[in-house]
């Protein structure tokens, strides 16, 4: 698979962009009523996408920390034509998001595809905005990009319809298009700075900017970075996230997991680019601000995790608390640091996803109510003699509970419930705790190379997040753990839930990989090391992104 992934690497790099629009303008074609061929293509899309995502990071990983790979869709060289490049980052963020995607879209075909229309075809479309993102090297393209998955977000925000999705959409909308107005003018004050809006060419222009145009330049990028603080749901822009995302349809929610780490992702490339060691006295720009806005944000979320009752809010309170975690161990401008933030990244997004879908099976084990008096309703799936003695243990109707056999369906969505808890709270045995013991470490064990940065020594801001990430942990445990007593341990005279195999793979599966993550910490982590390396500097990108040639036509 590596030998024929690097034979086809250059045309690969434009695979998740192309496939997915390519798909959903395919299933134009289709009639709405056709909704299993749909379904059909809308699936196979996304697993031959996450085929091409790990193809791709397999190669780039054997290729070494500064391999990238650079294709130019018009044949034009860099600065002057559209390019995309892949990196390690790059390649992650795609298999993350086509993990995902594939949970996603299996789940909606249980029933959540049948709900509204044109739920397909806005997925792809969606998956094509985000793949776009991550693999760009462009700020308008960038900008281009969020459009498109932000539009096809609005349609699948609302598909059920309902007058709850429709409020949280209207907010969703607007604060979007406020932060895509913003970016706008970001970009364009970037440019009358810089007289460019490639990533790599401004990246080698920065040092050379003039000191009248360098608060320009500032001005330009702490516009552009509002904007994508509020895309990646930032205090004080963060209003409108939990209400969104708790409202949307399970397979939506689970897929809008990645979309607040597309404003991290932005963030992450955009300041390590122009702001890293060589950017002159630009250098470090911002990082302090990017440090603290991540701590409030984390705190915020850390007390809307503990105001919560319900699981969707909580599911979505977690977003903002792992797209926190991340701003605030970017500022810091650390390899390491950065290195623990994106193991976390992986895990805690597939988590969040895997809640998401886990939130609507918990929902419809309240709704259920038996069909015969609770008194007749045999609670196990099997007939067990009980043995009463004087010293069992007895429940309230003074039932014998030694022996009782918990329903599988309840004791999937505890044991799920658990793990997704485990995750976001960032307990051990998985790999969220491993994550942030990472990050806490490389806090409070700066690296020498930056002992001549302010932020190196384990001062007040190293100090304060070490609090606040264990205080956001245990606030997180508490929600969860609170709402996991009120909705499985607390007696209630329901039946058990019918689960569908359709809709239990997928969370198992989610749940799975984050139990790998932490069996296979080592490489992982190892991946993630280099990747943060690779992006602190960031000379090894800028070179491959202006080096590359067009085809020479015959």
């Amino acid at each position: 698979m590596i030998g024929w992934a690097k034979a086809a690497m250059p045309h690969l790099i434009v695979v998740p962009i192309v496939l997915p629009l390519a798909t959903a303008a395919l299933m134009l074609f289709v009639a709405e009523r056709r909704r299993r061929l749909r379904a059909a293509l809308n699936v196979c899309s996304c697993v031959a996408a996450l085929a091409v995502a790990i193809a791709l990071l397999l190669v780039v990983d054997e290729r070494g920390a500064a391999a990238v790979g650079v294709y130019l869709p018009a044949n034009w060289p860099a600065p002057f034509g559209i390019v995309l490049a892949l990196d390690r980052l790059s390649a992650m963020m795609l298999v993350v998001t086509g993990v995902i995607a594939v949970a996603a879209v299996i789940y909606s075909v249980a029933r959540w595809d049948r709900a509204g229309v044109h739920f397909h075809p806005l997925f792809q479309l969606q998956l094509m905005g985000v793949n776009g993102a991550f693999l760009t090297v462009d700020l308008f393209n960038l900008f281009v990009f969020f459009e498109v998955l932000l539009a096809a977000s609005y349609g699948l925000l609302l598909h059920g319809s309902g007058a709850a999705r429709v409020r949280a959409g209207l907010h969703y909308i607007a604060v979007n298009l406020f932060a895509s107005s913003l970016f706008l003018v970001g970009v364009a004050v970037l440019y009358g700075a810089a007289g460019t809006l490639n990533l790599a060419d401004f990246a080698a222009r920065i040092p050379q900017v003039a000191a009248a145009d360098r608060p320009l330049l500032h001005a330009g990028a702490a516009i552009l970075a509002v904007a994508f603080l509020a895309k990646a749901a930032m205090w004080p822009l963060n209003f409108w996230l939990v209400p969104a995302y708790s409202a949307a349809g399970a397979p939506v929610a689970a897929l809008f997991a990645i979309l607040t780490k597309v404003g991290v992702y932005a963030i992450l490339r955009v300041w390590t680019l122009f702001f890293g060691i060589d950017a002159g006295e630009s250098a470090h720009f911002g990082g302090a601000a990017l440090t603290w806005i991540g701590m409030a944000s984390l705190a915020v979320a850390s007390i809307g995790m503990l105001a919560s009752h319900h699981p969707g809010r909580l599911a979505a309170w977690g977003v903002v608390i792992s797209s926190a975690t991340l701003v605030t161990a970017i500022g810091f401008a650390r390899p390491l640091l950065t290195a623990g933030a994106l193991f976390y990244l992986v895990g805690s997004t597939f988590a969040l996803a895997a809640l998401f879908l886990l939130v609507e099976l918990i929902d419809r084990a309240r709704e259920v109510e038996p069909k015969v008096p609770v008194d007749d309703v045999d609670p196990m799936p099997f007939s067990v003699e009980y043995i009463e003695r004087p010293d069992s243990n007895l429940d309230e109707d003074e039932s014998v509970l030694i022996g009782r056999i918990i329903p599988g369906a309840l004791a999937f969505l505890g044991l799920a419930f658990v793990a997704c808890a485990l995750m976001i709270g960032g307990l051990p045995p998985l790999s969220g705790f491993l994550g942030k013991v990472a990050m806490l470490s490389s806090a409070l064990a700066p690296e020498p190379e930056l002992a001549s940065d302010p932020l190196s020594a384990p001062g007040i801001a190293a100090l304060a997040m070490v609090v606040v990430l264990i205080g956001s942990g245990f606030l997180s445990l508490v929600g969860l753990s609170r709402a996991g007593i009120r909705y499985f341990w607390a007696p209630q005279e329901r039946a058990a839930p019918r689960l569908r195999l359709i809709e239990t793979v997928p969370i198992a599966t989610l749940l799975v990989l984050c139990a790998l993550l932490t069996i296979r910490a080592e490489p992982v982590m190892r991946y993630a090391a280099k990747t943060a390396q690779a992006l602190h500097q960031p000379a090894a990108y800028v070179d491959a992104v202006l080096t590359a040639r067009p085809v020479e036509r015959r």
